[in-house]
């Protein structure tokens, strides 16, 4: 019975890996050809995926460090180093989502003809800014060179589930986003007023202690939460809040999903739209 049973779950297991191993190449390549369009007319290349963050944290450590005497809110220092543990993460997941608005509109005639799973069409920007932001990791670990502050024997951990967690959230809102631009172009607009306004909602400048429990759980429900507070674990572990860890696990999978379902739902439609 229990050879009857796990020799299905076998059979489906090989067949998700060679369902990946068909078409991660495909992966590659578009993610590649994303970071060579981008760059290939740019005198400075990828040092702008550390620019770009860098010139936005400075902006924000001068106005919370010195110009409001309450730091946006926290008392962590180095400020800067606090800041940047959410601002890059923030840069690649707003970047994520603005691009999911035009994702299957840039490219319909390819997307249409190449015989390859849609998803990779999101996946590929997802990976693309993925690897910018590895990159722009390096901005972290100078600053904590100069300011001598050494990362949490955990840091490893925190950034790894931190990531993880950014991923399956990120690809499940973008899940959302992608088709139904197709059919609602004043989606576009909607997610940048929406980020926009997300940035200053959630932790990016500030870490919130809530005493009250209720709006605590409140706070919690918005998934970047608890992804922030794991970045900031790598070198602030005392202000990690398990809490919305969980509420962040929970919340991006339960993105995933319906994201998941919706993707698949709309598909044969948008190709059609395109």
């Amino acid at each position: 019975m229990t050879a009857a049973v796990s020799a299905p779950r076998a059979a489906a297991a090989s067949a998700r890996s060679s369902y990946w191993a068909r078409y991660r190449h495909a992966l590659w390549l578009l993610t590649t050809r994303d970071l060579k369009v981008r760059y290939t007319t740019s005198a400075l290349g990828y040092l702008w995926s550390i620019i770009d963050p860098l010139l936005m944290a400075g902006i924000y450590w001068v106005v919370f460090q010195f110009v409001f005497t309450n730091r946006g809110g926290t008392t962590e220092q180095p400020y800067i180093l606090f800041l940047l543990c959410a601002v890059l993460p923030w840069t690649w997941f707003n970047g994520n989502l603005s691009d999911a608005t035009r994702a299957f509109r840039q490219e319909g005639k390819l997307i249409r003809s190449v015989r390859i799973p849609r998803s990779i069409w999101i996946l590929r920007q997802i990976c693309s800014k993925g690897i910018e932001f590895l990159i722009s990791l390096t901005i972290i670990a100078f600053f904590a060179l100069i300011y001598l502050r050494p990362p949490s024997p955990l840091a490893p951990l925190y950034l790894i589930v931190a990531i993880a967690l950014q991923v399956l959230l990120t690809v499940g809102l973008n899940f959302i986003i992608a088709p139904l631009a197709v059919f609602y172009r004043d989606l576009e607009r909607v997610v940048k007023l929406g980020l926009r306004v997300l940035f200053y909602g959630a932790p990016v400048l500030y870490h919130f202690n809530i005493g009250n429990p209720v709006l605590h759980f409140i706070y919690g429900i918005d998934p970047l939460a608890g992804i922030f507070d794991l970045y900031r674990g790598m070198f602030f572990p005392q202000i990690v809040d398990w809490v919305y860890v969980l509420q962040s696990l929970i919340g991006s999978i339960v993105i995933f999903t319906i994201g998941a379902v919706v993707f698949r739902r709309s598909i044969p439609r948008v190709l059609k739209e395109i």
